[in-house]
């Protein structure tokens, strides 16, 4: 009987403002020149969008026009970052709901994300997720940059997902790429599709969107409500079927987003509850 439940998070524009962005910004660079001069050429030749936009923070940290870009300077900005509303209580929350629904049913939140590892894994709320894969760097003996050591991007993010759902996730597991094509039966899953819950803002998001849904789980997507240029692709998730629903990027209680993820939980734990009176009947 699988009696664990999991919300996967994407995080910037989910969770935060885009993190990436918000660095850049601290480094004094033109955030909207970085992404449309020097990121978007790369995409009109074919790069994939995240390596292109590695590549382009290695390159001008090499070039001397910025100060280099260090794994301190990246700690220091995590620290440093301001989430959504109601998001750092947003997990204690959903525990409740589902102590209260079932008390045998726990809730564990994980991380995916296209951002940057280094950022993302000190912020304050990254002790919330029993593990976070994000986008990171190689560093030389200064705590430079030098190239990527991890890529997470559009589907790579499902080979979390297939992680998760394995139980292949935490220390026991770093340095072990290929644990996650290992065959399981259904019965040795540790979490099935259909009690996972996804929570994400963008196109990288979408892989994940649809294997959690055809799983039998829930999508859910976020909009920043600030950000009126991004409503249309929020609302084109809805249209063409990727989410169940949308709600705006605010977690406080009783958002919208916040009762989505409860109603959720709930109903997921309240399934599982019915399922083990009937095996055990």
């Amino acid at each position: 009987m699988h009696e664990t439940i999991c919300v996967i998070f994407d995080f910037d524009e989910t969770l935060a403002p885009d993190s990436t962005s918000g660095y850049l910004s601290r480094c004094g660079i033109d955030v909207p020149r970085f992404w449309q001069e020097d990121v978007k050429p790369l995409m009109d030749e074919d790069w994939d969008p995240v390596p292109a936009y590695l590549y382009k923070m290695i390159d001008m940290s090499n070039s001397g026009s910025v100060d280099p870009i260090t794994r301190e300077s990246l700690i220091s900005w995590g620290k440093e970052i301001t989430l959504y509303e109601g998001v750092e209580t947003i997990f204690e929350r959903l525990r409740e709901a589902c102590r209260k629904t079932n008390p045998r049913v726990t809730v564990e939140f994980y991380l995916i994300s296209s951002g940057i590892g280094e950022v993302l894994r000190h912020t304050s709320i990254a002790h919330e997720f029993s593990d976070i894969w994000a986008s990171d760097f190689v560093y030389d003996e200064n705590g430079k940059i030098t190239f990527p050591k991890r890529i997470v991007s559009f589907t790579d993010k499902t080979r979390y997902i297939f992680q998760i759902q394995k139980g292949i996730f935490g220390p026991a597991f770093r340095g072990k790429p290929f644990e996650v094509n290992r065959k399981f039966d259904n019965a040795q899953l540790r979490i099935p599709l259909n009690q996972m819950i996804m929570v994400g803002d963008g196109y990288t998001d979408i892989p994940c969107f649809s294997l959690i849904q055809k799983g039998g789980g829930i999508a859910l997507g976020v909009y920043d409500i600030a950000n009126r240029e991004k409503w249309g692709r929020a609302w084109g998730f809805i249209e063409d079927g990727r989410v169940s629903n949308l709600a705006p990027a605010d977690f406080s209680a009783n958002s919208a987003t916040a009762n989505s993820l409860i109603m959720a939980v709930e109903n997921f734990a309240t399934k599982i509850s019915l399922t083990s009176h009937t095996y055990q009947g």
